[in-house]
């Protein structure tokens, strides 16, 4: 059994693409896009008529929702394909307007409605900030199901628990980056491996938490650098994958077993911890890495969503 087919009976696998393309050979149960990954696949040439439709059928339409209904045709595609559920992100630059985000994410919702997709095959992504999670708070009593992304704090995890999102997105690659910048010389590769890397041990604490406390959120590591971040994060509720990753699982046989054992979480001594406003603020901008991490994602999907404003103009 390849690597790939073993941790499919631990976790659902997803795969973190825009290609639709890709998909198949893989056989994923969701996938997950992201404006950059979007950008990407629409400059390919096997994807210009869907972009060219989207400029030419759209006539007047606002600029913001010509993107928006792209961004809907891909999900429809990437439906076809697989068998589950598909992420379709917000824009970027609405991370820090709750009722921008409210409003963008029931658009979203009502164009994949009109395309025929249930509600229950779709989450919206929206960025972890204060005002992106109290969208998602409201987004999910209107039974819009969301993804908070560009998670890479324990205060960011808490707080999505608490608002009753459906799925959050903590970023093992970014924290593993981030990490060995700082160390610099000191780094040490072999050290930071497997469980010991820095983004790896971010998933395992947030996904121990919500099984001790019955948090039904789900946990969806995501933004890998290697297999070796995937293999020691096996038995999380889901992980999202590249296709370059997901290729390489498919070709390695090594053993792979359970990481991550949501049984043995329920019995260890965690407090409960819980934030307002205020003391959210105050943790995040504690947590330097984190801090650094989302402003720094959210200017590059935002410098992205502008990329792929400008391939729709007429």
């Amino acid at each position: 059994m390849n690597q790939l087919d073993a941790l499919k009976q631990f976790t659902t696998v997803v795969a973190d693409t825009g290609d639709f393309l890709q998909l198949a050979q893989y056989q994923p149960q969701d996938a997950t896009t992201n404006p950059s990954l979007i950008l990407k696949s629409v400059q390919k040439p096997e994807y210009a008529p869907l972009l060219h439709a989207a400029q030419t059928q759209c006539g007047q339409r606002p600029l913001d929702e010509v993107v928006d209904r792209l961004l809907v045709r891909f999900g429809c595609e990437i439906l076809a394909v697989v068998p589950g559920r598909v992420s379709t992100e917000v824009d970027a630059r609405l991370s820090f307007d709750t009722a921008a985000t409210i409003a963008r994410a029931q658009r979203l919702m009502a164009l994949y409605e009109a395309e025929g997709i249930a509600r229950e095959r779709v989450l919206i992504k929206i960025a972890a900030t204060w005002e992106g999670i109290q969208a998602a708070r409201q987004l999910e009593q209107q039974g819009i199901r969301t993804n908070l992304t560009l998670l890479f704090s324990f205060c960011q995890a808490v707080a999505c628990g608490q608002a009753g999102v459906r799925l959050i997105s903590p970023f093992v690659g970014r924290i593993y980056d981030w990490a060995k910048k700082q160390a610099g010389g000191q780094w040490d590769e072999a050290a930071h491996a497997g469980a010991n890397d820095p983004g790896v041990q971010s998933v395992r604490r947030i996904f121990e938490y919500y099984k001790r406390h019955g948090i039904h959120t789900q946990v969806m590591g995501a933004s890998f650098r290697n297999i070796g971040q995937i293999v020691a994060l096996a038995g999380c509720d889901l992980l999202t994958i590249s296709p370059e990753l997901l290729g390489q699982l498919a070709q390695n046989e090594a053993p792979l077993g359970c990481a991550l054992n949501a049984q043995a979480a329920q019995q260890m001594d965690i407090p409960a911890v819980t934030y307002d406003e205020p003391a959210f603020r105050l943790a995040l901008n504690d947590d330097a890495m984190a801090t650094e991490k989302l402003a720094e994602g959210i200017r590059a999907f935002c410098v992205d969503a502008v990329k792929l404003e400008r391939l729709l103009q007429p």
